[in-house]
């Protein structure tokens, strides 16, 4: 889930950095794993707890909607396992199966309310600095707090490129304000949930707005998806090191970088399938990077927790 531009001036990451000295202070929850899953349907608590990853982004409710919210006993039975649970949230788009959707939206939307994606049924664009839309969010990571999650995984903060290329606002201006709505959506976590863990995914190009240090010094750690390959084949190297030339940026602040590639073809794990030699290829890369990687299945549904006996996790 993701609309990148790739037009990245190396010398501005060169001269960029992250800025220099600054007064900001460090509001990140240290985050300490070494590998990690992710399961956004039809999560069972019992098979998570029983996974052995160390932490396991899942959805807040076993379907997506409000009658299938988790129970903070089932939350708590993976924490006491010992697996971290971190709740995804989309904070750049709004979805039609959540609680707060409204369907009178559909003909009457709201001023925060854009278009309706068109590579994701369902999901519309939203003008995230407004406040209906930021009491919206809150109001979300209320019931993931009653639950127990331990942070939050939080998808589409690229839509700040979607924005910009709209002409409603001042170019960058876009990313400044979702940098300032993932830190006050940070700050107001942290208050509900005691050490919450922040966790972006995908984006990456905010720290290139990030002038202050105050974004690098919020997250907890930082994820992206296809990043050396795109389903079953491989992403140019020019874009791995455009993105990769960031995500050092998050590493360098001793901040975990999380990759999930959807390799799995699901054709099995012999050791003479290509299948296998796939995987063990992006693990390879990303490892060497001092990544954290997660095989998914090539199919994106993310409906099931990927273990290959010596392998994952």
């Amino acid at each position: 889930m993701k609309r990148f531009s790739f037009l990245i001036l190396f010398s501005f990451l060169l001269l960029g950095g992250c800025g220099g000295e600054s007064e900001v202070k460090e509001e990140s929850s240290s985050l300490n794993v070494k590998s990690w899953g992710y399961q956004l349907q039809e999560a069972n608590p019992s098979e998570v707890a029983l996974s052995g990853f160390d932490l396991v982004v899942m959805d807040y409710s076993y379907d997506g909607t409000e009658e299938g919210e988790y129970s903070p006993e089932e939350i708590e039975s993976i924490k006491s396992s010992g697996v971290i649970p971190i709740a995804y949230i989309s904070v750049g788009e709004a979805e039609d199966y959540r609680f707060y959707w409204n369907p009178d939206w559909q003909s009457s939307p709201p001023s925060w309310l854009g278009e309706e994606n068109p590579e994701w049924q369902g999901n519309y664009a939203v003008r995230y600095w407004e406040q209906e839309w930021k009491d919206i969010v809150r109001s979300y990571i209320n019931r993931i707090a009653e639950e127990g999650f331990k942070g939050l995984y939080l998808d589409k903060i690229d839509e700040f490129e979607y924005w910009d290329s709209q002409g409603e606002l001042e170019k960058g201006e876009p990313a400044k304000r979702m940098i300032d709505f993932i830190v006050e959506i940070a700050d107001y976590c942290r208050k509900k949930i005691e050490g919450c863990y922040i966790i972006p995914q995908n984006g990456e190009r905010l720290l290139l707005f990030d002038e202050e240090g105050k974004l690098l010094k919020t997250v907890s750690a930082w994820a992206v998806e296809d990043l050396f390959y795109d389903g079953t084949s491989f992403v140019s190297q020019d874009e791995v090191n455009e993105r990769t030339a960031l995500l050092d940026r998050v590493r360098g602040a001793g901040k975990p970088v999380l990759v999930v590639d959807y390799v799995d073809d699901g054709s099995g794990y012999d050791r003479e399938k290509e299948n296998l030699e796939r995987i063990e290829d992006f693990r390879r890369r990303a490892l060497e990077k001092g990544y954290i990687p997660y095989a998914a299945m090539s199919d994106r549904e993310l409906d099931e927790l990927i273990i290959i006996p010596g392998l994952q996790p």
